[in-house]
């Protein structure tokens, strides 16, 4: 656990930026591969390193910062949504309803497609909870999160290892 610290740390924070709602457009692409590099340069100051970072060590650093980040940034939605009964397919909805109906599709499923949104907008509504609301952004969260994660630990390795080689050429 300790070895993944830097990974909790920063899986948090981006957890929570994830939810912010300025912010939240720019969590897949900015803030979870940014999150990863931090985890890395973290890690390697806590731990006194100066062995360049493995493939291997970038990519666990980077998928385990993506799950946190899911972790916190899944709970947290899902509980402000059950506290406020409010979130994005609520304020959106009228905007959704209209997307659905512009689709080439037929119009069953275009009516299968809404009748789900609106159960999930009911539930949401007056419950606060929405069973299909969680699920999609638990498995949304978990993959994308994962995945960029990943994304942004290999890249950040290897800015970090090409400044390793830079700091050693200068002397």
């Amino acid at each position: 656990m300790k070895k993944y610290l830097s990974s909790l740390i920063c899986g948090f924070g981006a957890g929570v930026l994830q939810i912010v709602p300025l912010l939240r457009s720019f969590s897949c692409c900015f803030i979870l591969p940014f999150a990863a590099f931090i985890s890395l340069l973290l890690n390697q100051r806590a731990t006194k390193s100066k062995a360049k970072i493995t493939t291997k060590d970038a990519l666990l650093f980077g998928i385990v910062t993506g799950l946190y980040a899911a972790l916190f940034g899944s709970f947290l939605e899902i509980f402000i949504t059950f506290i406020t009964k409010q979130n994005d397919i609520i304020s959106t909805f009228p905007e959704l309803q209209q997307m659905i109906n512009n689709f080439p599709v037929s119009p069953e499923i275009k009516n299968e497609v809404l009748n789900l949104f609106q159960r999930v907008r009911e539930d949401i509504l007056a419950n606060g909870f929405s069973v299909l609301y969680t699920f999609s952004v638990l498995v949304n969260n978990f993959i994308v999160n994962t995945i960029f994660g990943a994304v942004g630990g290999l890249i950040g390795a290897q800015i970090i290892n090409s400044r390793m080689n830079n700091t050693k050429n200068e002397f």
